[in-house]
C-alpha cells in the first residue's frame, strides 16, 4: 500500500473496467478505530491493512463501489459498513449495511457526511480532519480529474441528474479541501490538490462540463 500522508494509505490499483482505475483508500485517525473509503476489487491488500491496524469502519460514497469484497472485509476484520439509504437495496445485495446514511452531520468518527446525489440517487461525498491540520474530501464520482488534469463531474447521462448534481457541486464549492480523493479516475491517481488555484474555481470548471455534456 501506499501512503498518502501520514495518517492515509492507498491500496494498489485496481481495473474493474477497461480505461478505468480505482483505489481504496484507509485512513488510521478515525475516532473509533480505522476506516477504509471506497471498496477494493481483490483481497490482495487485506494482509497490510491488518498490518496498519485492520478497518473498523468502511464508508462508500454509492452503489458502483459495492460488490463481493464487503463481505470479505466485513468477515476478515468486522467493519462496520456506512453505506447511502438511498442505495441501500443495491449495495444490500452484498453485503449488510450497518450504518445507513442520510442527511449532513459530522458522525462519531469525526467524518462529515455529505449527500451529493446527482452521479447517482444516493451519492455521498466525505469531509476527513486528517493530519496536520488538513482535510480531505472524499468525492466518489461525484467530482473527479480527467486525464488532462481537468476537474470534471461524474455525469452519466444513464444514470445522472444533470440539476441534481449542479447542486450538489454548489455545496462543494462552500468548502476548503487540502487534498480531494475521487472513487474512480481515468489516470493512474485519484488524489489531487487544487494547488495554486482556488478550489472554487475547480468545481466551477466541473459545473461547467456537467452543463455541456447535459
Amino acid at each position: 500500500m501506499r501512503p498518502i500522508r501520514a495518517d492515509l494509505w492507498e491500496t494498489r490499483v485496481d481495473n474493474p473496467y477497461p480505461g478505468l482505475t480505482t483505489h481504496a483508500y484507509l485512513w488510521t485517525g478515525g475516532h473509533h478505530g480505522n476506516v477504509l473509503f471506497y471498496g477494493t476489487q481483490t483481497d490482495a491488500d487485506f494482509d497490510d491493512l491488518e498490518a496498519l491496524g485492520g478497518v473498523a469502519h468502511q464508508y462508500l460514497s454509492h452503489r458502483d463501489e459495492a460488490g463481493p469484497m464487503l463481505g470479505r472485509v466485513a468477515e476478515r476484520f468486522g467493519a462496520q459498513l456506512h453505506a447511502p439509504a438511498k442505495e441501500l437495496l443495491e449495495i444490500g445485495q452484498h453485503a449488510h449495511i450497518d450504518v445507513p446514511l442520510g442527511g449532513r452531520h459530522v458522525d462519531g468518527n469525526g467524518i462529515e457526511v455529505i449527500p451529493t446525489p446527482g452521479h447517482s440517487p444516493g451519492s455521498t461525498s466525505y469531509l476527513v480532519p486528517g493530519a496536520n491540520g488538513q482535510t480531505y474530501l472524499f468525492t466518489g464520482d461525484t467530482l473527479l480529474v480527467n486525464g488532462e488534469d481537468i476537474w470534471v463531474a461524474g455525469f452519466l447521462p444513464s444514470i445522472s441528474e444533470a440539476a441534481t448534481l449542479a447542486d450538489s457541486l454548489r455545496s462543494l464549492a462552500a468548502l476548503r479541501p487540502d487534498l480531494v480523493i475521487s472513487s474512480a479516475c481515468p489516470g493512474t491517481s485519484a488524489v489531487h490538490a487544487p494547488g495554486g488555484r482556488r478550489w472554487a474555481d475547480c468545481v466551477a470548471q466541473a459545473r461547467e462540463h456537467v452543463t455541456a455534456v447535459a
